[in-house]
């Protein structure tokens, strides 16, 4: 399936849709091409996989939009889609960030929610610029940015405003993979989701939630929450379907119970 193959709602920000080669896959599409996906008050409710418009992802706050808000209104919108990005970082279910065009500072921190981030190649501007702008990342990038790469290479990105290809991104460890050059990241981002949609869906979930504390909780307590996500697991229909399509050598069938 190609981008041009999903259904579009022309007037929306922002659209849902399934993509039926991929069973379990869904994707929320960016579709402001005019201003480049720039974050609008609009999209705030919305989970982001790719643009809509070829060579596009999110280039951050839309700041045509921007000069004509008060400064309560700014703090409000920072306030709201910081919630929302901390929603879409809580996500229970595996989330991919299909970066097929610029993603300047919103639009990195958008990325950086998300489990993965994949690039196209000919990605030229991934970037915080805000400090060029006298201000600074609002919406978490200060935050998951050095989680992510470290301290000292988050200090120089931000505090530089660096530029970076998608390769280099991928050096940095900002990017977790670049498409090949006959591919978008799009059509990349459904390669590994299609991966991950064989597994059982309750077991998706089981394992990104153990994970979630494994930085940042000490060993013991971290297992006693692996243990935790595991138990719920053995009396799952899933679970048995899993012990039958392994004895009757077939690929099982998951209902998510």
């Amino acid at each position: 399936m190609t981008v041009e193959d999903a259904p579009r709602d022309t007037l929306a920000q922002a659209y849902l849709h399934k993509v039926h080669s991929h069973p379990g896959v869904y994707c929320i599409a960016l579709n402001r091409p005019k201003s480049k996906n720039a974050i609008s008050v609009q999209l705030l409710n919305v989970l982001i996989f790719y643009s809509s418009s070829p060579g596009a992802f999110c280039s951050g706050a839309d700041l045509i939009e921007r000069q004509s808000m008060a400064d309560d209104q700014v703090r409000e919108f920072l306030s709201n889609i910081r919630d929302i990005f901390n929603q879409i970082d809580s996500l229970p279910f595996p989330t991919i960030a299909a970066i097929d065009g610029p993603a300047l500072g919103g639009g990195l921190e958008l990325a950086l929610t998300c489990d993965f981030r994949i690039a196209a190649s000919d990605v030229t501007r991934i970037s915080f610029p805000e400090v060029r702008l006298g201000i600074i990342p609002g919406a978490g990038g200060t935050q998951r940015a050095p989680r992510l790469i470290g301290m000292a290479k988050a200090k120089e990105l931000i505090f530089t405003g660096r530029v970076l290809t998608a390769r280099d991104a991928k050096d940095l460890g900002l990017v977790d993979y670049v498409a090949s050059s006959s591919s978008t990241a799009f059509e990349r981002a459904l390669e590994l989701a299609k991966e991950m949609s064989w597994s059982a869906p309750l077991a998706l979930r089981a394992a990104k939630n153990a994970m979630s504390r494994s930085l940042d909780t000490p060993l013991d307590e971290a297992l006693n929450h692996e243990r935790a996500c595991y138990e719920p697991l053995l009396s799952t229909k899933d679970r048995v379907e899993a012990l039958v399509a392994f004895r009757e050598k077939r690929r099982p069938v998951f209902v998510g119970e």
